[in-house]
């Protein structure tokens, strides 16, 4: 198998971190890694294939000096916005894991058991977006069924955990706790989020916007209708909850038609990266806690609704920093790759 040069943009953070793990674990053919990070972080060791790979700085010519095949982008939309075209340029594929691209005409929004044809439009700029997070373990799920009842609309809550917001959400956490055990927790502080996180839950993540949504919201909205080249009706409200890391979203799905919840769960367990959990006489169905680490997608409470048979009720969860970020990138890298092999 060919081999290629990888940048990891961002080899430090949460989700780089994280791509890292995903890299490894998938056998990805890696020829050389170049993690890829702020002259602040250069010099600092990652572990990749149980070694030590030191950090480079990022810098406008760094894609060309290393031969970058495929430059995978989690550094924060300011950072992809100079340098992924800088990388494209070069020569290189990018995979960027910010909001920056996502809704650009030119630039394919991608979850490869959804659109992996899509990949093939990367063409047109040299770079992939990587959707929202909650974005995409939700539209993993719609997919097969809207092929085979023809979804028209999703209304959604998700219960977001904190690593959503990076390495200073889980941290905020951790220290608000601890401070809750002090009986500390009024001196708390919140810069992460805009209010107290600790036994609580927020109904904000971003901010709002003029129809009083907020941009999370919105991300759902509008990157479901791009990913599956279909206008769907989405209503959502993201909640960020008291938890580390796994996405859970409780989803009502309205089809066209009449929808069957045994022939609906049958047609989930046959997806690709969708493991159903859906025992509620003994109490087994999908958290966070369970998900953490692992690269599928979880669903259970699958059921009827109680009035309208073309309507279905589902509960999925998701780690956020795999499934929702670098779990897709690297599957979008593979993608490529078959691609490219081709």
């Amino acid at each position: 198998m060919k081999q290629y040069n990888v940048a990891v943009v961002g080899a430090t953070g949460a989700v780089g971190e994280e791509i890292l793990r995903v890299l490894e674990e998938l056998n990805f053919p890696v020829k050389k890694l170049s993690p890829l990070t702020s002259s602040r972080s250069a010099g600092q060791d990652v572990r990749f294939n149980n070694s030590d790979v030191k950090t480079i700085e990022l810098t406008d010519t760094v894609f060309e000096e290393l031969d970058v095949d495929i430059a995978l982008f989690s550094a924060g939309g300011s950072v992809s916005a100079h340098f992924a075209p800088l990388a494209a340029k070069s020569g290189a594929v990018v995979i960027d894991n910010t909001s920056h691209f996502r809704m650009v005409d030119e630039i394919p929004l991608v979850v490869p058991e959804v659109n992996p044809e899509d990949v093939a439009l990367w063409k047109s700029q040299g770079i992939i977006a990587n959707p929202n997070c909650s974005t995409i373990q939700m539209v993993q799920a719609l997919k097969p069924l809207d092929d085979a009842f023809d979804l028209v609309r999703v209304d959604v809550s998700t219960y977001q955990a904190t690593s959503g917001a990076g390495k200073s959400g889980m941290e905020e956490l951790v220290e608000q706790m601890k401070d809750f055990f002090a009986f500390k927790l009024d001196d708390s502080d919140h810069k992460a989020f805009k209010h107290q996180i600790a036994v609580n839950v927020i109904p904000q993540i971003d901010v709002f916007m003029e129809n009083d949504f907020t941009k999370e919201e919105m991300k759902m909205v509008q990157e479901t209708s791009k990913i599956m080249h279909k206008e769907i009706q989405v209503a959502a409200t993201c909640v960020r909850v008291p938890t580390l890391r796994g996405h859970a979203e409780s989803i009502t799905l309205t089809f066209d038609g009449d929808v069957d919840a045994i022939e609906a769960r049958r047609i989930l367990k046959s997806a690709p990266n969708i493991v159903i959990m859906d025992t509620p006489s003994e109490s087994h169905y999908p958290m966070p806690a369970g998900c953490v680490d692992r690269n599928e997608t979880f669903v259970g409470r699958i059921r009827a609704d109680l009035y309208k048979s073309n309507v279905l009720h589902l509960w999925v969860v998701a780690d956020n920093l795999r499934v929702g970020a670098a779990t897709n990138a690297v599957r979008i890298a593979q993608k490529w790759i078959e691609m490219d092999e081709y």
